[in-house]
Parts: C-alpha cells; structure tokens; sequence
C-alpha cells in the first residue's frame, strides 16, 4: 500500500513511525514532511494547505490511502477533496472540522446540546467586547474565534490584560481574521487533561489520557507554547472520570455532530479540565494533539493504519482499540528564544539511540546535514513500566539530541509524578 501523509511536524513524524509497523505499507510519501521525516518516509515538497496539488500528486501517485493531519487543511477541505477524487482518507471532512476552525461553532454547540463548559459570551464589536470586560469576572479568557497555531487563548489576570487581549485580537488583528469574533469565557480550575478518540460517527474509541505542559519555564511560567512535553496517561483521569467523559461529553459530542448534519470521522482531542464540578471542555481540535501524539502513539499496541480504515470504513466498533499498560513521556527540545524570536539553520545532531526515539518537529536537511527549522526541534520518547522511568529515559534520550542553544524545560512529568504520590 501507498500512503499519503499530510503535515510536516513532530506529530506527523509519530504518526508515518506508527504507520511503518503495517507490512502491507510499502511506501509513505510526506507532504512536505521536514529533514528528520525524511528518514522514515519520501517527503515531497507541496506545502499542507496547497489542496489542489496535495489531490494531483494523490491521484498521479496512486496513493491507496491518506492521512491529513494537521488543522489548516482539514479545515479547509482537504478531505472532501481527495474523497472526491477516489482517495479514501483519515480525518473529518471541512464542515466537521469546523468544531476547531470555529471556537464560537463549538461552544455554541456544547450549549446547544448541554456538554458541560465554561461559561461565555461571543463579541464582534471591539467596544463591546471592552464594555463587558468592564464588569467581567477576572481572571478570565480571551479566545480568538479561528486557527491561531495553538496560541490564540491568552488567560488574563486582570482587567486590563484581558482588555489588551481583546484589542490585539480584534484591532491590531494579531492572529488576522480569526480574531474577527472572541469569545471571553469563564477561567476554569482544575487538572487539564488531553484525550484523543478516534470515531467514526457511530462509535467512539478513546485512546490514553496525557498531559501537556504548555508553558516555555519550568513550573509553568512564562509564555504559552505549541507544548513544550507530554506525559501518558494523565494520573488526573481516573476510570471514574472517563466514565463520566464518554457518558456526559464524548458520546454527546458525536451524538451532536451528527444531529446538525456534520458527522466527525477522525481523530476528535478533547482538552478537558477537571473542575470541582466534574469534567468539562476548554477545547476540541479536529486533528491529533501535538505532542500529545508523540506520547500516545507509542503506547498504542493495536495496528494504527487498521484503525484509521475501520474509521473510514465505519467499523471502529468490530475494531480492537489497545494501548499498553506502561507509561511514556516526551520531551520537548526548543531553540533558545522560542516562542518568540529564535535563530534557525543551526547544525544539530542526534545520538543513533537518541533518532530512534525521537520524532522531528522543525529541521530541514542541506548536503546531508540536519539544520534546525523551527521553534520546537525535536520531541524524544520513552516508553517505561512506571512513570518515573519514563521520565529519567525520555530526558537521558533527550541531551543525545544537540544544537547551539538547545533549550529544555527540565520537569516535564513533575506535576503527573506529584500526583501519583
């Protein structure tokens, strides 16, 4: 078989590792992949948003199957495209997408269909948006209605800051159009927690909890990241709150989606916090989480490429859903400055036990040689019995990773581990 993969990160690289494991795979094309990908599948250069080439290459490849794994393209058809063309695919198609190409789409679903979430108000007017601050309850968060690369929710402390917040968004147009709409909700308190479930509008299979670590410093200070690691599975989701997650947000959810004509079919994230008043949503994406995929792919004993058919198929019931009893933790490996400015095209290289482990984010390869091409480089994994080790390993793993100005937090797992006292 002949796979397509479209996307270029960290996650994409854990998901063509997971896919190489099926024998039947004879080759994975990348689109565009990066200089790390290249290891383990053809990347081709035609960036994931460029729809119309994505389907011709499709097409005059005779690609058998196609993963589209990033937000941009899901959202803007990419899916319904290549269907279109005969190429059957994982991932929703735009008009299911939508619950993350429209923050303002999802919660007014989940208020529609009672799926427990803060509360909210949505703002297309700058003034009012800055009136209600007035009198809002602080600390409170400022969402731009659109795709902002995971950074588009800024959690403001004060008045002013979330009225600053408003005016980058709708004014200064920081994140352009999908700051055109906010929505200023409610701060929620409680352990987050990522789950991943693939379904295929019928069914619901969700795969291990994990943690992320949003933050740039250590003890989750400084400025919010794409993730700077993950841990797997999140202590905080006991097997009481998962029940609860598919009886009172997950089965609602599909159910949801399908009554307003836009059954999802993929992998639906669930970002959840564990409030005193029981679990409730702060996000859904339509994709993989990244880096929450890079910890929970590992743990995944069931073929990865049969799932995502039988969710094409619409026989993820009849299909076995197993993840290890172990632990894994990935560990983020950044430039020096991100998220905000950083140097790229510096030298890097990698231990042959530290590749092994380690799915690449951001580099591109010049004569043979691996150059840095992003704000977070590498994410490293280990996979161990207790949480601990996973730790100890995945960071062990993580410093045979090396460029100039390499940057880790250096207590991913700390808060998981803390919990597991």
């Amino acid at each position: 078989m002949k796979l397509m993969v479209v996307g270029g990160g960290g996650r994409e690289h854990a998901i063509i590792r997971s896919l190489k494991k099926n024998p039947q795979v004879t080759e994975i094309f990348a689109l565009p992949g990066n200089g790390g990908i290249a290891a383990d599948a053809t990347c081709v250069n035609i960036g994931a948003t460029d729809i119309e080439k994505i389907v011709a290459f499709a097409a005059e490849n005779a690609v058998d199957y196609a993963v589209v794994a990033p937000d941009d393209p899901l959202v803007l058809g990419c899916v319904d495209a290549l269907e279109e063309k005969g190429i059957p695919c994982f991932g929703p198609r735009a008009n299911a997408a939508i619950i993350e190409g429209s923050k303002v789409f999802a919660k007014n679903l989940m208020k529609k269909y009672g799926i427990p979430t803060a509360a909210y108000e949505v703002f297309d007017d700058l003034d009012a948006a800055l009136s209600y601050l007035e009198t809002a309850p602080v600390p409170t968060v400022v969402k731009a209605d659109g795709l902002a690369l995971g950074k588009g929710v800024i959690i403001a402390a004060t008045r002013e800051e979330a009225k600053q917040a408003v005016r980058d968004m709708m004014q200064g147009h920081v994140f352009g159009a999908s700051g055109d709409h906010v929505v200023i909700e409610e701060f929620l308190t409680g352990p987050e927690v990522s789950v991943l479930a693939f379904t295929d509008g019928k069914c619901v299979k969700p795969m291990v909890s994990s943690m992320d670590h949003k933050r740039i410093g250590d003890n989750d200070t400084g400025l919010n990241t794409g993730g700077m690691g993950t841990v797997a599975p999140n202590p905080y989701y006991t097997p009481a709150v998962a029940r609860r997650c598919m009886e009172e947000i997950f089965l609602p959810t599909m159910d949801a989606m399908n009554a307003e004509g836009r059954t999802f079919k993929g992998c639906l994230y669930f970002g959840l916090m564990i409030t005193p008043d029981g679990p409730k949503v702060i996000e859904y994406n339509c994709r993989f989480g990244d880096p929450e995929t890079q910890v929970v792919l590992p743990l995944m004993e069931s073929d990865l490429l049969t799932v995502m058919q039988a969710v094409t198929n619409g026989t993820l019931s009849e299909t076995e859903v197993k993840f290890a009893d172990k632990h894994a933790c990935c560990v983020i490996t950044a430039s020096q400055g991100y998220p905000v400015k950083y140097r790229k095209g510096l030298p890097m290289t990698m231990t042959e036990e530290a590749a092994e482990h380690t799915y690449v984010a951001g580099a591109r390869l010049q004569d043979g040689v691996l150059l840095t091409a992003g704000g977070r480089v590498t994410g490293t994994t280990a996979v161990a019995d207790t949480l601990a080790e996973a730790v100890e390993e995945a960071y062990r793993l993580a410093r045979g990773v090396e460029f100039e100005g390499a940057y880790r937090r250096s207590d991913i797992g700390r808060r998981a581990l803390a919990a597991n006292l």
